[in-house]
């Protein structure tokens, strides 16, 4: 995130950019790529924003160091919900604290360019819609975030302004707790097919398809619907693969247990 952050946002006049790594590896990168590093305290100093592109569990540990030395009116910006709804941020009234995160290109869309089409993160080539949050400051704390935030992911398709805990609800609740874990299974659940005797071809091109066919209906792409035995399949299953509880990690307690273990500092 912080080369993708570098290389949009160091092309771009209206931004001068100064470059934090903490380490010689970093900074040595950094040198390789024609970007001079500045050391942390004079660039926070100057900074009118200072960009959070670190590991969840280093969002606190560093805020607390960076957030101290910055200047009143600026702002800070975190690429993921957790630390800020876990309250990992130092407290200041003079400075505004703004969250961004793309939705990455989305599975439906109307690319015509192939490398477009095969961009699934997200890297500049696809069209993606970006969720940010403001949780402190003014409209026009959020309205100078957000050109950032547009900068940084574009080409964008929507920018959707939500609460910081709303976009906690979408990630991890939504896209990590319930959607990568769910589509690891079915990831597992290929291997299984191989091991049983399926072609490992065969097994992938029937699960791509169907998983295309099965998204476009779930999510009202087309107007179709399962059939009959897939529809009993679907209910018969939800039994024998999902507690009863399930949508319990999306309640607010489960929430904040699952966002104050992310960034934990280790």
């Amino acid at each position: 995130m912080g080369t993708r952050a570098c290389n949009r946002l160091g092309d771009d006049p209206a931004y001068r950019l100064l470059c934090v790594e903490a380490g010689e590896v970093g900074r040595q990168r950094l040198r390789e790529r024609g970007l001079m590093p500045v050391e942390a305290d004079a660039a926070v100093q100057e900074a009118d924003v200072v960009l959070l592109a670190v590991p969840d569990k280093l969002i606190g540990p560093i805020a607390s160091e960076v957030v101290p030395q910055m200047k009143s009116g600026a702002m800070v910006i975190c690429l993921d919900p957790a630390a800020p709804h876990a309250g990992r941020l130092p407290h200041r009234d003079d400075l505004s604290y703004f969250v961004t995160h793309p939705a990455h290109p989305p599975i439906f869309n109307d690319e015509t360019d192939s490398e477009a089409r095969r961009d699934f993160f997200g890297s500049g080539l696809a069209k993606q819609a970006i969720v940010s949050a403001i949780l402190q400051g003014t409209d026009a704390d959020y309205a100078r975030g957000e050109a950032i935030s547009k900068k940084m992911f574009g080409p964008i398709l929507r920018s959707h302004r939500v609460t910081v805990e709303q976009m906690a609800i979408l990630e991890p609740a939504l896209s990590e707790t319930l959607a990568a874990t769910c589509l690891s299974v079915v990831r597992e659940g290929m291997d299984i097919a191989v091991e049983r005797g399926v072609p490992p071809e065969a097994a992938r091109d029937f699960l791509m398809g169907h998983l295309g066919i099965e998204i476009a209906i779930l999510f009202n792409e087309i107007d179709w619907k399962f059939s009959a035995g897939a529809q009993q399949a679907i209910e018969d299953a939800k039994r024998r693969l999902f507690r009863d509880d399930w949508r319990g990690v999306f309640s607010p307690g489960e929430l904040k247990a699952s966002v104050e273990a992310i960034t934990a500092p280790q």
